[in-house]
């Protein structure tokens, strides 16, 4: 009987994946739309008067950041509790990862704390149809 050969384990090089830098042009673009999409489309949807009851976070303001190559959209609480520890806080939605001219990887946070990437390669109006239209990209 043929003893099996214990394959040689061994150390491998991993080189971390290259990051594409963002042009100024892009971003200065991207800013100006985000802003205008918060403004006309996120904004009028989700923003509601702040709740007369007390121990309610509520919706405060809508606003997009940029983080090296990631746009991210973010939702500032704030918390009327009287036991709150930070009368706001901030939670960020809806990712998007720059891979080129006009392309995008977008991504939403699941209620796990991961980002989960729904759409890889899209264009930067069609991340904003999904963002105002699938239900997993509320702030």
């Amino acid at each position: 009987m043929k003893k099996k050969r214990s394959k040689a384990k061994g150390w491998v090089l991993d080189t971390p994946k290259a990051t594409p830098t963002v042009p100024e042009t892009t971003t200065a673009l991207l800013n100006r739309r985000m802003e205008q999409f918060i403004n006309d489309a996120l904004k009028p949807m989700h923003i509601k008067p702040p709740p007369h009851k007390l121990d309610m976070s509520y919706i405060a303001d809508i606003y997009s950041k940029w983080y090296r190559h990631y746009v991210y959209l973010c939702s500032k609480y704030n918390d009327n509790s009287p036991d709150a520890i930070s009368p706001s806080f901030e939670m960020k939605f809806a990712r998007l990862e720059y891979v080129a001219d006009d392309r995008y990887n977008l991504s939403y946070m699941r209620h796990t704390g991961q980002w989960f990437e729904l759409h890889k390669g899209i264009t930067l109006d069609d991340c904003m149809n999904v963002i105002k239209g699938d239900g997993n990209f509320y702030p």
